[in-house]
């Protein structure tokens, strides 16, 4: 644990990446094999589960400091961090314990999951009475799942790389899917062989950048027949839509079925319709795509898909309310061989050929490529994204292998603009971290008659300057405080931007929002003309209507395929139904 708490010390000591890869190629020298696994598996965003809850901890810290729990929990409300607050006021020990993260982790961390309140308390205190306050923190963000150092996977690869001379590429292939951190799996990932066996290990995804405000400022303003666009000709590019679902891999391999989600989740048993699909594909296939809702021939809102992603075991009746379907867009191995390194269209002739031989109501289909002859049009097809229930466009380019990561300028993603709403500041909470002790996460209101309804909730958005005064407002202006949330006098209006709108029963409000945030202080408004909770049913209303009511998109033959091409004009598929809610934009 000492060599671990060194680590993550100089870890947040500096910003450096070339800082960063230098103490990781020293520790990762410097331990056991059993401690480096460890820490490669917790460096890589993993974490155990939770088991002990937030008023255990404060209970039993505050038993062994002799401090009342109202007490503890003020002074968690101005650090901002439960582990920091813990391990700031527990005593100092006196003869600090030297055993190895592996220890800390195997032998006190795990064990929690199957032992009785009491035994977790016995376990928990001892170990806070026999580390550092440096390492205590460290056990503590472990403990509560909220361990975060900064540094990505990519990071954590090169330093392996550096530190054993396998290829970067290996070593990330390697660390995808599930794997146990022990020692003998850290010396197989650091082996100078370079044949892996298991059959279920996805590819590294890529991903794509955001495509750049100046870019598609300039796409909007070409003219038919005018491609001295900054990207080149759209010839360059291969287009598609930009699906709202799960991405994810489905693998096949050895006569089994492997779906695995961008998160480096094992989605087995989720969507038993996809796995008995993927039966009739060829052994040593992994294809590259979307997990979507998918009902009548029309792809079904994200929250529709929500319902099953938990769920291990699926109902006959959500089988039938909510089907799904693997939408494929690329094509990573072929008979066994990774098949990355030829371009985007070349992969894609090939999924095409594998994927035409599936019965026509499978649940595996290819995602459509749409047909651009110009900008414009390409620009034209953006604008009917959203009434298609898609995001946005996805811009491929021909000629680009599928590289692990995010590289620039092979993928961009060209999201429609979200919706906007204005909206009164009603509830608060304080901040972690940099925002500890201030309040900065903020519930959203919207009037309903003459009441304020609560509908979302935002914590970006501000810069630190707005923050500081919206955080004096809240102070000065207190009407009720319920535990950790403050009420607000209703005056200071927001606007808030979010990329999706739904009717819900689930929520109070009768609507559900998808990724809201603060766009922007409305100083210029009150409370008086913020929108209402009816507009907002009405938009929800208006976009289920136009999504249900969609003229089909005509075929068009690319490659000896049927794509989706250009159809109706935007402004009558679109029909005004954004009318003022983005006034003075």
């Amino acid at each position: 644990m000492q060599h671990f708490s060194k680590l993550c010390e100089e870890l947040d000591s500096s910003t450096r990446t070339s800082d960063h890869i230098e103490a990781l190629v020293r520790y990762f020298q410097a331990v056991e094999p059993a401690d480096a696994a460890w820490a490669v598996w917790f460096l890589c965003g993993n974490r155990p589960r939770r088991v002990v809850t937030v008023r255990q901890l404060q209970q039993w810290c505050a038993d062994l400091c002799g401090l009342p729990e109202w007490l503890l929990e003020t002074c968690r409300e101005f650090v901002g961090d439960l582990a920091e607050t813990l391990a700031l006021l527990l005593p100092v020990p006196t003869s600090p314990a030297p055993e190895s993260l592996r220890f800390w982790v195997e032998e006190r961390l795990l064990p929690l999951a199957k032992a009785t309140d009491e035994e977790r308390q016995r376990i928990i205190c001892g170990a806070w009475l026999a580390l550092t306050q440096r390492q205590r923190f460290l056990f503590n963000k472990l403990l509560t799942g909220g361990f975060r150092m900064g540094v990505s996977r990519k990071l954590v690869v090169r330093a392996l790389s550096r530190s054993s001379g396998v290829s970067t590429d290996v070593l990330t292939h390697r660390l995808m899917g599930s794997w146990q951190p022990t020692g003998e799996f850290f010396s197989s990932l650091l082996s100078a062989e370079t044949t892996d066996t298991d059959i279920s290990r996805p590819y590294p995804f890529c991903l794509a950048n955001p495509l750049p405000p100046d870019v598609v400022a300039e796409l909007q303003t070409l003219t038919a027949g005018d491609e001295s666009a900054r990207l080149g000709g759209v010839g360059r590019w291969m287009v598609e839509w930009k699906w709202d679902g799960i991405r994810a891999q489905l693998i096949r391999r050895g006569g089994r079925t492997f779906i695995w989600s961008r998160g480096e989740e094992l989605l087995e048993g989720r969507f038993p319709e996809i796995e008995a699909a993927a039966s009739g594909l060829p052994d040593g296939t992994v294809l590259d795509g979307e997990v979507l809702a998918w009902k009548a021939g029309q792809v079904l809102p994200f929250t529709e898909l929500q319902k099953r992603i938990n769920r291990r075991t699926v109902s006959r009746s959500l089988l039938d309310e909510v089907p799904v379907q693997f939408l494929a867009f690329d094509l990573l191995e072929e008979g066994g061989r990774d098949i990355r390194e030829p371009g985007t269209s070349e992969r894609r002739e090939r999924l095409e050929s594998l994927t035409a031989v599936l019965p026509s109501d499978t649940a595996i289909r290819t995602a459509p490529v749409l047909q651009c002859s110009t900008w414009a049009t390409c620009v034209e097809l953006f604008r009917s994204a959203r009434d298609r229930r898609v995001e946005g466009l996805m811009l491929k380019r021909v000629d680009a292998a599928c590289e692990p990561g995010r590289p620039t300028g092979l993928w961009w993603k060209w999201k429609s603009d979200p919706l906007h709403c204005d909206a009164v500041l009603l509830y608060a909470q304080r901040g972690h971290g940099r925002r500890a002790g201030r309040f900065s996460d903020f519930t959203f209101a919207v009037r309903d008659g003459e009441q304020l309804v609560p509908f979302a909730k935002a914590y970006s958005g501000l810069t630190n300057e707005e923050i500081e005064e919206v955080d004096r407002f809240i102070r000065g202006h207190t009407v009720e405080r319920f535990g950790p949330v403050t009420s607000v006098e209703p005056v200071l209006v927001f606007e808030l931007a979010f990329e999706g709108l739904q009717l819900s029963s689930r929520h109070r409000s009768g609507i559900a929002v998808r990724f809201p945030r603060i766009a922007r202080w409305r100083r210029d408004k009150t409370v008086d003309q913020i929108d209402t909770l009816d507009t907002l049913k009405a938009l929800a209303a208006g976009l289920r209507h136009t999504e249900e009511h969609a003229t089909p998109p005509k075929a068009t033959k690319i490659r000896g395929k049927k794509t989706p091409s250009a159809v109706e004009s935007a402004s009558e598929r679109l029909g005004g139904l954004f009318a003022g809610l983005e006034d003075d934009e």
